[in-house]
């Protein structure tokens, strides 16, 4: 009688497995074919994004959006195929994703600003930036921050959410800058000569732009001192030598 029941179990798994290993070869053939599908994909996909000249950031995030999307389209087919009652597991991975989302708002926001910087393109990896109180050069834009290196060799990490939402002032978008120096000098100084002299120290700096042309005007009558006003144009690659050549050869007209 046990002899007869473990032969009729046997038969029982044996006949399901008969019936049951077209689905798993299936199954097994779509996730191997999905898989290189899914490569093959990708690499056409970021060689047409590369040929228009899309950023760098934009196509290694839209490549990583379209093949997760693939690889869950693949899962639920595979277990599809298996048998496996997909409604239900889609309605668990939907509740996953809700509790998720509310879990990481923050993130999302990060996220969304992310998307925006990348589309409108505020800044671009090499531009000098100044915002929330960082000044330094972008060298990488991630989908939830933004890395920048100050001048004193510090990295930062923006968050793309509030730096999005916030103000941003480009240094490097446009190729020339105006630089506005002060320059203080005693009441008793000749204003004249002082401005004279001042217009020919910009003059004989090379690196002074003569288009648009430079301004040197008093600024204010302080308590102390007279103040000018020093407007120059340079190339962005010159701004802070420029600044430093000026002030030097101006020292003899400051007041401390």
């Amino acid at each position: 009688m046990e002899i007869q029941k473990i032969d009729n179990l046997f038969a029982h798994y044996f006949n399901f497995l008969i019936d049951y290993s077209p689905r798993a070869v299936s199954a097994i053939i779509i996730l191997i074919v999905g898989i290189w599908g899914i490569k093959i994909t990708r690499k056409i996909v970021e060689r047409i994004m590369i040929k228009r000249e899309l950023e760098p950031t934009l196509i290694q995030f839209a490549s990583d959006i379209l093949i997760w999307g693939l690889r869950i389209l693949l899962f639920v087919t595979v277990i599809s195929r298996l048998g496996i009652e997909t409604s239900s597991f889609v309605a668990i991975l939907g509740a996953i994703g809700l509790a998720v989302g509310m879990s990481l708002q923050g993130s999302l926001s990060n996220f969304a600003g992310g998307m925006l910087i990348i589309l409108f393109k505020p800044f671009k990896v090499g531009d000098n930036i100044e915002a929330l109180a960082e000044t330094g050069k972008v060298i990488e834009i991630h989908i939830f921050t933004t890395k920048i290196l100050t001048s004193n060799n510090q990295i930062v990490y923006l968050p793309n959410g509030i730096l999005s939402n916030g103000k941003i002032k480009n240094y490097s978008q446009m190729d020339i800058r105006r630089s506005d120096l002060l320059v203080r000098t005693k009441y008793d100084s000749d204003i004249k000569t002082v401005k004279e002299n001042l217009e020919a120290i910009v003059a004989g700096n090379p690196k002074v732009l003569k288009k648009p042309a430079p301004e040197v005007t008093v600024h204010e009558l302080a308590e102390a001192t007279v103040n000018f006003s020093v407007k120059i144009w340079v190339k962005n690659g010159d701004f802070a030598k420029v600044n430093s050549e000026i002030l030097a050869q101006s020292k003899e007209f400051v007041t401390l």
